[in-house]
């Protein structure tokens, strides 16, 4: 069912699981249809009951449509008719059928258009689209005389109409050709191509030829159809058949049309050269068709719906048959598809099948094929079409030329054409009534694998090294044999054949077991990679419950029913590992080297345990089986949701928890797993949500087996045997390294009792004592693994008892010989059977040969036991063949229940080629499986008697609950005693023989007597001790050599040198800082002709820019209605301030009194490391001449630090000199003020130096040049002459500016914190200033013009029009002032000095700060404020009283009425607050604030003051006492106690402070009428800003969604087909989009440019995924919207609802704002402009 948006959002489905997706190709609404949904689920508007009250159409209101429409759609077929022309090889036709279709367009949309008019006209268009009579009136000429001349058609066209109409039954000869030429008549090729093809089911078995006849046209509607199948289904055709479909009689009459065509589409989608394209829009219309119950049910009726799709695609699969390889290549019969063939790889039979799938999906439909036997017959004949298909031949010698990539097709070919049918059809079969239908599919598909295996001339042995991974006739047996005896209690062997057809059916999926486990040997390695893609698809989640799960299901059915014996030893035989399984040290085998033998044991083993232990189809419940899915899954790794329902296969589960009575997904998964919410990882790298193991789950239902037949890839298998480990670690069960834990199987079906025989046969017992025996000799090729996998099943067989064998709990045990290995079949009685000789067949040179009676050296005794059982498994070869004679010939059941004895020796199966010199030995083992398994505790635990006499009394006793989880839960040593006790529990004769062995071995032996394993476990202790004191010796040997060396390198230097040397170094410590060059490893300082370099990132940044006055983020707007103003930003009144006084004072003047770089300033950064510029030169050589891709440009000077590896573009040069610690610079003075402002004065005037040219003056200059080219050309000229030294100038000390000012935003905004910042600790701002200021000292400023002179003196007038062309000190920036100051003044600054600049610029802010307040008061209080201070003024401490500052300050002002005139004029919006000397002291305080803070930042740098911590209310407190702008206390100031006035840090130079008020006051005076208005507007300058911030998104992505996908660009006006958002100022941009692009740049770009000087952070609408611009990279960046279940759904492909997480949404903002985006984000690539 799908909805359109607009129903969607207008209907209520709170608690509905739901996907959205965007429809590509258009679609039906099914909301208002009662058929498909509830009408409780309508939309609003379908929901109002409108049938009855509905007023009919008026009849003249319909005649024009009535009367013009048919003639406008015979015009349109016309069209159609006559601009067809047949594709051919050339394109060229495709682009004529193009034209036509663009020409069409007008008239196909305006039918479109009509179809949204509402049900009256729907209805008009179907009565015309149906209309016979019209048709025929219309279409063979009968027109009124007025239209015929527009409607002409041609003689050409007559006679092509009539070729369609042609019946078949005119036009065909045999009846044959009749069924197989499907479609019109027109494809004159269509019969050749498959003439050469075999087609006789087909013809035979075909009820109705009458289905595939030609197409004769009665209606426009069928006609319509025919065209738009010939045009290869064009959009708008598509479009408007579909928009038609809520008419019911529409419906229906499309729908037989459609089954109509079905053939001709199957043909024209088998020739069309965009098959994908055609196959979506097929499904598109074909989905609503079919998907209705009611209307599918109709259509099978009255046109054999059924019969038409197995028919058509019958013979869509007959065009691409081959004959089969599979076993005798020259006498096979049978046919498969060719996997290579265009139809397969590129899935053009995927529509046609999909619909076959969705109309199964009804039940009325699916019991109608299931009783059509016929039907049946036929489609088993289309499934056998797929067995066998894709065979790999194993390549012996040379390795595969050209891997064919072929296999995908195969394996997509049988999930989708063959298993999804199937799980289609089980789904009906799940009740007792419908047992019939299953035992019919049964029926047929065993006479289909019967006929199969006649074709391929099948006998009992498959031909060696041949695979194929297809075999799906097994498998719809062994699915609806699983579902037979699961619901319907059908008894299974009523629906098995005899025992020869088992043999048969057993051999090929057992062939695809072995197979498997010699790819993962590497035995097919010569056949490329593919076939390890087979391997692994084969097991893959999407397909293993149609492939892996049923073929072991048929296994274990076979295993259950053949006799075990024969089974056990088919097992190994197709395993190859028949020869290894011989008791003797040395053996042959002909089929396996030496290190495939290993793996290919280990994969027979595991199979084994699999098949016995595996209840998947044996009696698990539904509930069950999805567990241990998910628990599995869960093991290997942490999943996200979307993930684990990926998979999870879906049958016979379905995941949505439909099914009534089941666990539903969510429900089973909070049962066994813990939600991990989405966090980040320290590099900054985003997690999704994941869900983990609960802790119970680790200890009680962690299935090794299921990971292991689940598993792609063999590290998981590690991996969730490594968290398995990690859990026991830290829950304390288990410390050291576990063996996959032994789990408890669900009881087997009554049906399947008989798999138990497997672990009950002597076969499998003589293997598990071989191997026993092998593992504790030390024989080659034997692993942990394979003694695991010998413990699972011993355990397994103790723990399913065969029922039979129950009574002989204790056989009398004789004196056997030595061919008769076990009395009796039942594992238990077994186990303690000892077995004294064994003959074995060995070469010659074997160690057993020589053997002398009494071992005496450890070789002998190791080779002594192993020859137990060569001549035994060979002879169980030949007995395998024996009894498949026996099965087949059997005239009775009894032969088969015989125990055989084995043969002797002599009937041997000799492989051909086998070396003839093997002789017969006899064995002395005298070991049972007991005391093998006892001596293998041993050896395992490395104790002589680790197991004491008495160890099972006290297992016994302690056998507590905890004691249960320690022997649940461990390493070897804890699988072996839990079998022990298990074996002791179940039957006394065991526990006898336990306790016997035990005390035998219990007593020290001397050690000539010892066992082989202990005198082995003795040599090696021996060799270990020997290994390490002889270690020991050369690192003593070592040790003394390296101490002599020393001794001797130290008696070369004169003890007077040495002294002499660590003089010189520690007057070169006191003098220079040393810096490390981390490419070179050298330790020195930097040097004019060797300079040492600080690595750097330049990057423009206009973060400032984009500050706002309020901290609060913008919202982003979601409707029309809302919007974003940029005129409030940093950015912008900054620019406006500096146009403002542009066009009153004089540039260079103006140019002085602000900053820029709050938009497109450079920020720079460091990681701290430092080296030598040279090196740094030799470097960038190296990484210009490396090949490899990199993400960055090293032509642009990009690199990565050789150390840390952190993004950088730049070096910054370090001067040679003293470092901060340098004592001179800091002493304090006593030095008057008026003194230090003299000194100042002069320290401006001198002259700079003319720089010598040396290797660091050269890099100073280059790294400017670095600094100028980081950032725009338009962020550096806002002079009126480009490139004037003013300008210059200004960008140089505005590079300053910046950096302070962001280290002050990474500092929160505050200097509250101290030092303690992230920020400080690689700040480059001292090397910055140094380069600066070099940079700076070659501009002087005219004394004349001087700043510094109108701050600290009272000049004489110099006549009106000079000074009013400067910039009033008031109106000037005083932290630039500073920043200028301290620039141009010689380097290093003495302390003393800086702290008088400090001083001076904070009298001018603080005035400044008065000026602005006193704009602020109404004309009352500034008259009250005027009048109050005016008595203070003569005070002794006046000039550092704030009132009487006040009152002087507005008593200058009040004199120019102009300055508070525009104020008075308009009601103040403060009037109703009164200015107390609180108010207005604490307005003083914060306007001083951000001064305060620059110059404490600047002093911190270039002086290595500490920053205090203190407290925010106590921070301007902290900074003037620091600044030294007041001497500290004793007591701290606090908000409590009364905190002293910010006036008396004020200092003036010696001068009146109130002339020098009047002063900067008259300044501001007598300016021209047009700048009055602007006066205030440059006076009241508020410096507070608050935090740069993201704009705030809303929470549902839907609601961002729905508005900007539909939106036009501002740019274009179109829809753009990839809309982005930018994430800083909200603009819509065009991703990639060729509409917006200016001078070859996309919008997105030129975006990032304006907005972000090179930096952009956009919203991808479509995708829900960030991208990040950076200069010329970009990188995807992820997303900020999450699922419920914490995922991210980047391209919105899974569609669920999502939601905005404010924690990664703050984690961008943070990379925003600190310039980290280069740092944490490593992928990033070129974008060349094209975004």
């Amino acid at each position: 069912m799908s909805l359109c948006a607009e129903c969607f959002n207008n209907g209520d489905h709170t608690g509905h699981d739901f996907n959205m997706f965007r429809s590509q190709a258009g679609g039906a609404c099914d909301c208002g249809d009662s058929n498909v949904m509830r009408e409780s689920g309508f939309c609003r508007r379908h929901r109002l009951k409108t049938g009855e009250n509905v007023p009919s159409v008026p009849r003249e209101l319909l005649l024009m449509s009535e009367m013009v429409l048919p003639r406008f759609i015979i015009s349109v077929i016309q069209y159609l008719r006559e601009g067809y022309t047949e594709p051919g090889e050339d394109s060229g036709s495709e682009r004529d059928l193009q034209k036509v279709l663009q020409q069409l367009e007008p008239q196909i949309s305006f039918l479109e258009e009509l179809t949204k008019m509402g049900g009256a006209m729907r209805t008009v268009l179907t009565k015309i689209l149906t209309n016979q009579q019209t048709f025929k009136d219309l279409s063979m000429g009968n027109l009124p005389l007025d239209l015929s001349p527009m409607l002409t058609i041609s003689p050409f066209l007559w006679e092509r109409r009539m070729v369609i109409r042609v019946s078949m039954n005119d036009s065909t000869g045999s009846p044959a050709k009749c069924v197989l030429f499907l479609g019109v008549q027109e494809d004159p090729d269509g019969g050749q191509a498959l003439g050469q093809r075999k087609r006789v089911k087909l013809s035979s078995t075909t009820k109705d030829t009458s289905i595939m006849d030609s197409l004769k046209h009665k209606c426009f509607l069928e006609e319509l159809l025919f065209w738009t199948i010939k045009y290869e289904f064009p959009q708008k055709m598509v479009t408007f058949l579909l928009n038609m479909l809520p008419d019911q009689d529409y419906k229906i009459t499309f729908t037989k049309t459609f089954v109509q065509h079905y053939a001709f589409i199957m043909k024209t989608l088998m020739k069309s050269h965009e098959s994908d394209t055609m196959s979506n829009r097929i499904v598109h219309i074909s989905v609503q068709l079919f998907s209705n119950e009611e209307l599918a049910r109709h259509v099978t009726e009255e046109c054999q719906l059924l019969d038409v799709m197995v028919t058509v695609l019958l013979y869509m699969m007959e065009s691409c048959l081959v004959k089969s390889e599979l076993q005798d290549e020259e006498k096979s019969r049978h046919v498969v598809v060719n996997c290579g063939e265009a139809l397969l790889k590129n899935n053009t039979y995927w529509p046609l099948v999909s619909d076959f799938i969705n109309i199964l999906s009804h039940q009325s439909v699916a019991k109608k094929f299931l009783e059509d036997h016929s039907l049946l017959m036929l489609w088993m004949s289309f499934v056998s079409f797929f067995q066998g298909m894709n065979l790999n031949k194993r390549e012996m010698n040379e390795h595969v030329e050209f891997e064919s990539q072929t296999y995908y097709a195969a394996f997509a070919a049988e999930l989708e054409a063959c298993a999804q049918p199937m799980w289609g059809l089980l789904t009906h079969c799940k009740v007792k009534e419908t047992q019939e239908y299953t035992k019919t599919v049964v029926r047929y598909c065993l006479e289909a694998l019967q006929l199969w295996f006649d074709a391929i001339g099948f006998v009992d042995e498959p031909a060696p090294n041949q695979v194929t991974f297809h075999l799906p006739l097994h498998r719809y047996y062994a699915m609806f044999l699983s579902k037979a005896v699961k619901c319907q209690g059908l008894d299974l062997d009523s629906l098995l054949p005899d025992q020869e057809m088992l043999m048969k059916i057993m051999v090929h999926p057992l062939q695809i077991q072995a197979s498997l486990s010699e790819i993962h040997s590497n035995m097919w390695v010569r056949n490329g990679l593919q076939i390890k893609g087979q391997a692994m698809t084969y097991v893959q989640s999407h397909f293993c419950n149609s492939m892996i799960d049923p073929d072991i299901y048929l296994l274990q059915v076979c295993a259950s029913r053949l006799d075990p014996d024969y089974f056990i030893s088919s097992v190994f035989e197709r395993f190859k590992v028949v020869d290894l399984l011989t008791m003797a040290s040395v053996h042959q085998n002909a089929l396996l080297d030496s290190e495939q033998e290993r793996p290919m044991l280990e994969g027979a083993l595991t199979f084994l345990v699999i098949l016995t232990s595996l209840r998947l189809h044996l009696g698990m419940t539904d509930d069950e089986i999805l567990r241990s899915e998910m628990v599995s899954q869960l093991c290997m790794n942490d999943r996200t949701h979307s993930s684990l329902l990926d998979l999870i296969p879906e049958n016979p589960n379905p995941k949505s928890g439909i099914v009534p009575g089941s666990c539903s997904f969510e429900e089973m998964l909070s049962a066994v797993a813990d939600f991990k919410a989405p966090v980040f990882e320290p590099g900054g790298s985003m997690q999704q949500g994941m869900y983990t193991p609960k802790a119970e789950v680790w200890e009680k239902e962690f299935d090794p087996i299921m990971v292991v037949l689940r598993t792609v890839y063999r590290r998981d298998v590690q991996s969730a045997m490594d968290r398995y480990a990690a859990f026991l670690k830290q829950s304390g069960i288990h410390t050291g390294n576990p063996w996959p834990p032994y789990k408890e199987r669900s009881p087997l079906h009554p049906s399947y009792k008989g798999l138990v025989q497997l672990l009950h046969c002597k076969t499998l017992h003589i293997v598990i004592f071989t191997l026993l025996y092998k593992i504790w000799m030390d024989h080659q090729n034997m692993s942990e693994h394979v003694l695991c996998m010998v413990l699972y099943l011993i355990e397994l067989g103790l723990d399913n008892q065969d029922q039979e064998h129950k009574e002989e709990e204790e056989p009398c045990i004789e004196e056997h010989c030595h061919d008769s290995w076990f009395p009796g079949t039942s594992l238990l009685s077994n186990l303690h059977h000892v077995i004294n000789f064994v003959r074995v067949r060995v070469p010659e040179t074997a160690p057993e040969v020589k053997r002398e009676p009494p071992p005496s050296t450890s070789t002998e005794a190791t080779s002594f036991g192993p020859n137990l059982r060569e001549a035994q498994v060979f002879s169980l070869v030949a007995e395998r063949r024996r009894k498949f004679q026996e099965i087949i010939n059997r005239s009775s059941t009894e032969a088969s229940a015989q125990v055989v004895r084995p043969k002797s020796s002599s009937t041997r199966w000799v492989p051909p080629g086998t070396p003839p010199q093997l002789v017969t030995e006899i064995l002395e083992v005298r070991e049972s499986m007991l005391s093998l398994l006892i001596k293998l505790h041993q050896k395992l635990s490395a104790k002589q008697n680790s197991l004491p006499a008495g160890w099972l009394e006290e297992a016994a006793a302690g056998g507590g609950p905890a004691d249960a989880g320690r022997h649940t839960h461990g390493d070897g040593i804890t699988a072996i005693e839990r079998i022990l006790t298990k074996a002791a529990g179940r039957s006394r004769h065991s526990q006898r023989s336990i306790q016997e062995i035990c005390g035998k071995v219990c007593p020290p032996v001397p050690p000539k007597k010892s066992s082989p394993a202990d005198k082995k476990t003795l040599d090696k202790e021996e060799r270990r001790t020997r290994a390490r004191e002889r270690q020991q010796k050369l690192l003593a040997e070592f040790a003394s050599r390296q101490k002599s060396f020393m001794e001797t390198a130290m008696d070369v230097e004169s003890p007077d040198g040495e002294a002499a040397m660590d003089l010189g170094l520690t007057e070169l410590m006191d003098s220079e800082i040393l810096y490390d060059c981390v490419i070179c490893g050298q330790s020195g300082p930097s040097t004019e002709d060797r300079p040492t370099g600080l690595v750097v990132l330049l990057q423009a940044s206009s973060v400032l820019g984009h500050r706002c006055k309020t901290g609060e983020a913008k919202k982003l707007p979601t409707s029309d209605e809302e919007h974003i103003y940029a005129a409030d930003t940093c950015g912008v009144a900054h620019d406006l301030r500096l146009a403002l006084m542009q066009r009153f004072f004089r540039e260079s003047s103006c140019l002085q009194s602000v900053s820029i770089g709050w938009d497109g300033g450079v920020y720079v950064q460091t990681c701290g490391h430092t080296l030598h510029i040279d090196c740094h030169k030799s470097y960038m050589e190296s990484l210009r001449n490396d090949q490899v891709l990199q993400g960055f440009s090293v032509d642009k000077g990009e690199f990565t630090c050789p150390l840390c590896r952190q993004f950088a573009n730049s070096v910054i040069p370090c001067r040679p000199g003293p470092g901060l610690e340098a004592g001179a610079w800091h002493c304090p003075s006593n030095k008057k003020p008026s003194v230090l402002v003299k000194e100042v004065e002069d320290l401006q005037g001198l002259m700079a130096p003319f720089p010598t040219v040396s290797n660091l003056s050269k890099e100073m200059e280059l790294v400017i040049k670095d600094i100028k080219n980081t950032t725009q050309k338009k962020y550096m000229d806002y002079g009126k002459n480009p490139g004037s030294p003013d300008n210059d100038f200004l960008f140089m000390y505005s590079v300053a500016r910046t950096n302070l000012e962001l280290e002050l935003v990474h500092r929160g905004g505050h200097l509250c914190s101290g030092g303690a910042s992230g920020a400080a600790k690689r700040s480059c701002l001292n090397q910055l200033f140094q380069v600066l200021a070099t940079h700076m000292r070659l501009y002087s400023i005219d004394s004349a013009y001087n700043p510094w002179t109108r701050l600290t003196q009272v000049t004489k007038s110099q006549g009106p029009e000079v000074d009013r062309r400067e910039v009033a000190m008031l109106f000037r920036d005083v932290p630039s002032l500073l920043i200028i100051f301290v620039l141009t003044m010689p380097q290093p600054l003495r302390k003393e000095h800086f702290t008088c600049v400090v001083k001076m610029l904070y009298n001018l802010q603080f005035v400044q700060a008065l000026a602005a307040l006193s704009a602020q008061f109404s004309p009352e209080e500034r008259q009250a404020w005027s009048m109050s201070g005016t008595p203070k003024k003569n005070a002794a401490n006046g000039e550092k009283c704030f009132e009487a500052l006040l009152s002087h300050v507005i008593g200058e002002l009040s004199s120019d009425e102009t300055i508070y005139r525009l104020n008075a004029a308009e009601p103040t919006v403060l009037s109703s607050s009164v200015w107390s000397p609180q108010s207005i002291e604490f307005s003083l305080r914060q306007f001083c604030l951000p001064y305060l803070r620059i110059a404490s930042l600047l002093q911190h740098h270039l002086y290595g003051d500490v920053l205090t911590e203190c407290l925010q209310e106590d921070e301007f407190w902290t900074l003037v006492v620091g600044l030294g702008l007041l001497a500290p206390g004793p007591q701290t100031p606090s908000s409590s106690s009364s905190p002293i006035p910010s006036a008396s840090c004020l200092e003036w130079p010696g001068v009146s402070a109130f002339q020098l008020v009047t002063q900067w006051c008259e300044e501001m005076k007598g300016l021209p009428e047009t700048q009055a208005e602007h006066t205030l507007t440059l006076l009241v300058q508020d410096p507070q800003w608050g935090a740069p911030r993201l704009l705030q998104l809303p929470d549902n992505y839907n609601i961002l969604f729905q508005y900007y996908h539909r939106k036009a660009c501002s740019a274009c006006q179109k829809v753009p087909k990839d809309p982005a958002l930018c994430l800083v100022c909200g603009t819509f941009v065009c991703l990639k989009g060729p509409c917006c692009k200016q001078q070859g740049t996309c919008e997105c770009v030129l975006h990032s440019q304006h907005c972000g000087a090179a930096t952009g952070i956009f919203l991808l609408i479509n995708a829900s995924v960030i991208i990040i611009i950076r200069g010329h990279r970009f990188c995807l960046w992820g997303s900020v919207y999450l699922d419920a279940h914490g995922e991210e759904d980047r391209d919105l492909r899974r569609g669920k609802p999502l939601f905005l997480c404010a924690e990664r949404y703050r984690v961008l903002e943070q990379q925003w704002v600190s310039h980290t985006f280069d740092h944490i984000n490593k992928r990033w690539g070129p974008h060349y402009n094209g975004l």
